[in-house]
């Protein structure tokens, strides 16, 4: 939230009013969690809800131009704190470390951590997520639907675990009706122009995302030379599914919070 009230406009976060529905089964634990800091955090009342919903809740929470958000973080580690980035296939986890002084590897492989070899997580599988891209200017704000069978995040729609990458018309049109129940008075006047459909698979896992360290490794230093062996953490990090852009901040604090103390050496 600090972002997007002190720069916003070049970290392309955004506050914005947010609307929240449950057709039924409200989490009164993440409910309440909630409450204590979202900004402007509100129940609606039941008369004001759409039909068929069971619990609403209102608050100020933000939007992320998430292409564009992520070339401003890659300008900012690059070119205010030396980061150097670096694309290569890796045969294996272990092969992340690139030199036997390296102290910390984080393991955000995604999809991946299921056939990595020194990860292989079996819990981890891919959830097909079909998206609907329009020009709406109308709409000011976040509405998310949680149902029987579906979730409208306004544009996304979670399907069932899969990684088919085609897009279906069916699906579009339940996205866009869907979109139009939720937004009746800004889109009365103001109809969406569809732009375009895209299809992905989000990395999930069962139980949840994993934020853990796991073992040090025990390494050589440069040239192979044993004495000089160096210990290496590993922090695992996957697995947020589709809420990599919502959660991605928190768990990346938990996972360095992990190796605070070999953080502490790098840094002291």
């Amino acid at each position: 939230m600090d972002l997007a009230t002190h720069a916003g406009e070049e970290s392309f976060v955004s506050r914005t009013e947010s609307v929240e529905y449950w057709d039924g089964d409200a989490p009164r634990d993440k409910i309440r969690a909630m409450s204590e800091y979202m900004e402007d955090f509100q129940v609606i009342p039941q008369d004001q809800l759409p039909p068929g919903v069971e619990f609403g809740l209102s608050c100020t929470s933000i939007t992320i131009n998430a292409p564009k958000h992520l070339v401003h973080l890659h300008d900012q580690l690059k070119h205010h704190h030396g980061v150097r980035f670096l694309r290569r296939k890796l045969p294996s986890i272990h092969a992340a470390r690139l030199s036997g002084r390296t102290r910390i590897v984080f393991n955000c492989t995604g999809n991946a951590a299921r056939t990595l070899p020194g990860v292989l997580d079996a819990k981890c599988y891919p959830t097909r997520g079909q998206v609907v891209l329009v020009r709406a200017p109308a709409v000011r704000r976040n509405v998310m639907r949680h149902g029987g069978g579906y979730e409208t995040p306004l544009l996304t729609q979670p399907a069932l675990p899969s990684s088919d990458p085609s897009t279906y018309g069916h699906e579009t049109e339940s996205i866009m009706q869907r979109t139009q129940d939720l937004c009746p008075a800004e889109l009365r006047d103001s109809p969406c122009e569809l732009l375009a459909v895209f299809a992905g698979a989000r990395p999930s896992r069962e139980g949840g995302a994993r934020v853990e360290r796991d073992a040090l490794w025990e390494g050589e230093g440069d040239g192979g030379d044993a004495s000089s062996a160096i210990a290496c953490a590993l922090v695992h990090n996957y697995g947020a599914g589709g809420t990599g852009f919502q959660a991605g901040y928190g768990m990346a604090l938990d996972a360095v919070a992990a190796v605070e103390d070999v953080v502490g050496m790098l840094t002291g």
